[in-house]
């Protein structure tokens, strides 16, 4: 069975405008999902440990501790008086028991982290957990 042919080359000028707003539209997709962009925040150096260790269940909040000893929430620094507000604002505002997160950094003294578990403890946290980076595990010879 022969079927007919009636397809013509086409012989006339390409339009640019779809071309354009595709071009437009990879452009603006390949910038806000590179790291050109740029996210504001403080450098934590976060302790290594060699084995994998658990995470938290439930709804968290987020403390972290810089080198210099300071006291960041909600990517804010703030002094330990309106840390201590924002964390008992955050328990009666939860209706799940929430945990909190401590990002020290590894230079960070302890002191300044069991002060926040003090505080944490005062504005009614039950479970403190401090992040460590889980360092990959060596691969084993089979």
């Amino acid at each position: 069975m022969k079927l007919p042919r009636n397809a013509k080359i086409f012989r006339g000028q390409l339009d640019a405008a779809p071309f354009a707003g595709v071009f437009f539209l990879l452009l603006i997709l390949l910038t806000l999902s590179s790291t050109l962009v740029f996210s504001p925040g403080v450098k934590i150096n976060l302790p290594e440990v060699r084995e994998p260790l658990g995470g938290a269940e439930g709804p968290t909040v987020v403390v972290a501790i810089d080198a210099a000893g300071l006291l960041y929430y909600d990517n804010q620094a703030m002094p330990e008086g309106e840390l201590r507000k924002k964390l008992a604002a955050a328990v009666q505002s939860s209706r799940d028991p929430l945990t909190l997160e401590i990002l020290a950094d590894k230079a960070a003294k302890l002191e300044i982290a069991y002060r926040l578990m003090g505080l944490a403890g005062e504005a009614g946290f039950k479970v403190v957990h401090c992040v460590v980076r889980s360092q990959p595990l060596p691969s084993r010879a089979p």
